[in-house]
């Protein structure tokens, strides 16, 4: 029971970690930050030259998809490093390993999904 629970410290500090970062970067932001109010401050700026035009423009929904879709596999990668990197030397690796393979299936299910409903192309 104690090897159990043992190997779910990396986690806790991951945990802690992924909790205590934002704030503390908040925190550095704050305080270092330069401060300079005024009215061209808050003045809208486009790469040196005035603004023109409007400000709201639609884009089409493909975009949002193609957006969505690279953070959820991005975010697919980022969960899989951590995962092989805490758990490479522990007894239970044949659970943990089927466990990721679970998961890159419903993952590949969703792209496949995606694949069908013709999200990935850029345009229809």
């Amino acid at each position: 029971m104690a090897g159990i629970i043992d190997s779910y410290i990396p986690v806790a500090i991951i945990l802690v970690v992924a909790i205590i970062m934002p704030i503390i970067t908040m925190f550095f932001v704050n305080i270092l930050s330069p401060r300079s109010p005024g009215e061209t401050k808050f003045s809208t700026y486009e790469s040196g030259s005035d603004p023109t035009g409007e400000a709201r423009i639609q884009f089409k929904v493909e975009y949002y998809l193609y957006a969505i879709a690279f953070v959820i596999f991005d975010v697919a990668i980022l969960f899989m490093f951590p995962w092989s990197v805490i758990f490479a030397g522990y007894d239970m690796a044949a659970i943990l390993t089927i466990e990721l393979l679970i998961f890159i299936t419903i993952l590949l299910f969703g792209f496949i999904y995606l694949w069908k409903k013709e999200g990935l192309k850029w345009e229809k």
